[in-house]
This record gives structure tokens, C-alpha cells and sequence, in this order.
């Protein structure tokens, strides 16, 4: 039997992202939120009070208060902060990319292992309802095309468009060809407004044959978010910001071949809040779609692979 006691949780972070943690941390039933950290006080005692949760002084008294907690710090901070938790024995979601280096992530992985806690990585867009509605489907797509657009903003800006916003579709990739490696890689990206790269271009090859290409901008005139997954006689467009899907399916059993809509029901939910509810789940032993350590470390490797096409081709150097 599952446990109802409601789990201790505290969120280290309380940046644009981490705001959003907090608050689930502090009115999500399942939750007994024990306060939240972050080296920026003043914000912190605001956001706390805004969410009715206790700042904490250090990170050293999160780990002494809760049973899980939630990590929206810098990329930079989430190993030396994960390992804290971990090495207590303490659950916790990092949110993406897991690690600057695959090598941190796959120690979090074996340190939580080691002391029989669950990591967890925020990919938030594999718990969006919509791509939950195509995944229970079980599809196998031949052809991923999917587009992640964005207006430029300052956040995030310590690192390049790939773990910022294409490591989402590469994990997705991933989940979409489930026990296929990944084979070829091909990459494009160019620096626009900040020093690193800001809009790329990929071609993947998996071992099963699907090819997928993804674009990732962080420098457009408008927001996109949408996924197209081409099956050899079915077709799914998800919308990321509608939570829509439109389906096709080409029937073969007349004279003649034709194209018929197919209805994917979507049930509309917040993202972040179903993947507290998973995280929740996991806590508790209990099943259900989750991101899980390895996955995420396997998506960071993923865009380490894209970022080495990158620099292979020479694209994401400024003239001189």
C-alpha cells in the first residue's frame, strides 16, 4: 500500500523556475513543504512569503529537514548540491540539464544508488498531457521533426541553446525510440546575441532507423513549441503550448488508400505540476511515466554529442 503521509520536500532555487517549484512545493496535496534556499535573501524571503513557506539558512539544513527536495540552482551547482542530498539518502529532482558533464551525471546516479534514493531530472515537456496522450500510443515513429523557438531573454545565458532548450526534444527523441542508441550526429549552430550558441540545427540517426531533426532558437520573433512524429502509416502533431494533438492515420482496407483524423484525447494539466505528482509517485515506490537519473544523464550526452557536431563543423565561431 502506498503511504498517504504527505512527503517533506525543500527547493533549492528559487529563480524564474524554481519560483514556480516553490509554489507546487507549498500547495500541491502530497507535499509538506519545510522551507526553500537560495543565496539571493532578499528573493527568497519574498517568494516565501508569497507561498507561505519558511526561508532556510543553508542547504545543510534542508538535508536535515526533508525527505525530498527540489534543485532549480544553476547547471554549475547541481552536482556539488545533489551530492549533499544524495549522500543522505535523500530524493530529489534536478532540474535539467542534469549535470555540466556526463561524468557528474553518472556519479549522481551511482550515489543515488548507493543510498537507495531516487533521482529524478526535469524534463518537464515528457509530462506535458499531450505528449503523454501520443506516448501511451506506443508509436514508433520512422521521422521526429520537432521546433523549439523562444524570443531572447538574459536567463540562461551560461549556457548554449543546446542544454538550454534542445536537450527538452533530445530527451524526447530518446523516449520516442526507447532501447535504440543513438547513432549519427549532425549540427549546425551559430552564435546571435550571445556569446554562445543560440539557434541550431540537428540531424539524428538512431540505430533503429529513425532520423529526427530538431531547431532550437533562442533568438526568434515569436514562441514555437511543436513535435511531428511520422509513423509509417500514422501522423502526430503535438502542440507543447495548446496541449493539442492532431492525428492522421492512412486506412488501407478500401479500393482505395485514404487518409482518415485520428482523435487523441488530451486531458489539460499544468507540466510542472504532473511532474511533481510523478516525483511524488516515485518517492513512494510507486510506478507511472518518470525521468529518471539515467535518462537524464543520457539526454545531457546526447546534446554533448550535438555540441561536439557543432563544433566539427566550425559553424559557432563569430567572424573575425
Amino acid at each position: 500500500m502506498s503511504d498517504p503521509r504527505p512527503i517533506s520536500v525543500a527547493v533549492v532555487g528559487v529563480g524564474h523556475l524554481g519560483r514556480h517549484h516553490l509554489r507546487l512545493a507549498a500547495t500541491l496535496p502530497g507535499w509538506r513543504c519545510v522551507g526553500a534556499y537560495d543565496p539571493d535573501r532578499a528573493r527568497l524571503d519574498a517568494l516565501c512569503g508569497e507561498f507561505g513557506a519558511t526561508p532556510l539558512d543553508s542547504i545543510e539544513r534542508a538535508v536535515e529537514l526533508a525527505e525530498a527536495a527540489v534543485i532549480a540552482a544553476p547547471t554549475v551547482n547541481h552536482a556539488e548540491i545533489a551530492e549533499r542530498f544524495l549522500g543522505a539518502g535523500r530524493h530529489l529532482l534536478v532540474e535539467k540539464p542534469i549535470a555540466v558533464s556526463v561524468a557528474e551525471g553518472e556519479r549522481m546516479v551511482a550515489l543515488a544508488a548507493r543510498h537507495g534514493a531516487v533521482l529524478g531530472v526535469g524534463h518537464v515537456e515528457f509530462f506535458n498531457p499531450a505528449v503523454q496522450a501520443v506516448i501511451a500510443r506506443s508509436p514508433r515513429p520512422r521521422y521526429l521533426d520537432a521546433q523549439r523557438l523562444s524570443p531572447f531573454t538574459r536567463r540562461s545565458l551560461d549556457i548554449d541553446v543546446v542544454l538550454d532548450l534542445m536537450v527538452h526534444d533530445l530527451h524526447l527523441a530518446q523516449a520516442l525510440n526507447a532501447g535504440s542508441p543513438l547513432g549519427e550526429v549532425r549540427a549546425v549552430g551559430v552564435p546571435v546575441l550571445s556569446p554562445r550558441v543560440d539557434l541550431a540545427n540537428v540531424r539524428l540517426e538512431f540505430a533503429n532507423g529513425c532520423v529526427a531533426t530538431l531547431t532550437s532558437s533562442r533568438v526568434s520573433a515569436e514562441r514555437v513549441r511543436k513535435l511531428r512524429l511520422f509513423e509509417p502509416d500514422c501522423y502526430y502533431s503535438i502542440d507543447y503550448t495548446e496541449q493539442a494533438v492532431s492525428a492522421y492515420r492512412l486506412e488501407r482496407d478500401g479500393a482505395e488508400p485514404r487518409i482518415e483524423p485520428v482523435v487523441v484525447e488530451v486531458t489539460r494539466d499544468e507540466p510542472l505540476a504532473v511532474e511533481h505528482r510523478a516525483f511524488q509517485r516515485a518517492c513512494r515506490g510507486l510506478p507511472g511515466p518518470f525521468v529518471t537519473g539515467e535518462a537524464g544523464t543520457a539526454a545531457l550526452a546526447a546534446a554533448v554529442a550535438v555540441v561536439e557536431a557543432i563544433e566539427a563543423a566550425g559553424t559557432n565561431r563569430r567572424p573575425s
